[in-house]
């Protein structure tokens, strides 16, 4: 499974594993997070880390692991500037999660 697809899955549940992604209403997403974030005993920014985010999601967050999360959803920019690298990957998780039936809050998806 992708890195991006850990990441569904992690958020949507047993759906996203099967392939089939949330519909109608959708999983509102900042309240699945903030839940996993109030449980976990690690202050976890991931409103506005990627690195957070993975972490929170029990995830690699590794440089390597954001780099293959860069190639799978096609980066463009140098893999070698970590900070515009992971600002732009927040970005396109919130997105593709917005995009797969997620419900975003709009402040998400603005940078």
């Amino acid at each position: 499974m992708s890195i991006l697809g850990s990441i569904m899955s992690a958020i949507f549940g047993t759906k996203a594993q099967a392939g089939e992604l949330p519909t109608g209403a959708g999983s509102d997403v900042a309240a699945i997070l903030d839940k996993m974030a109030a449980d976990n005993p690690e202050k976890l920014d991931w409103k506005n880390s990627i690195v957070d985010l993975m972490k929170l999601l029990k995830l690699d967050s590794s440089i390597t692991a954001r780099k293959q999360l860069a190639k799978d959803l096609n980066y463009t920019g140098n893999t070698g500037d970590s900070a515009s690298m992971n600002i732009w990957l927040h970005q396109q998780v919130m997105q593709k999660l917005a995009a797969n039936g997620g419900k975003v809050p709009a402040d998400l998806l603005k940078y």
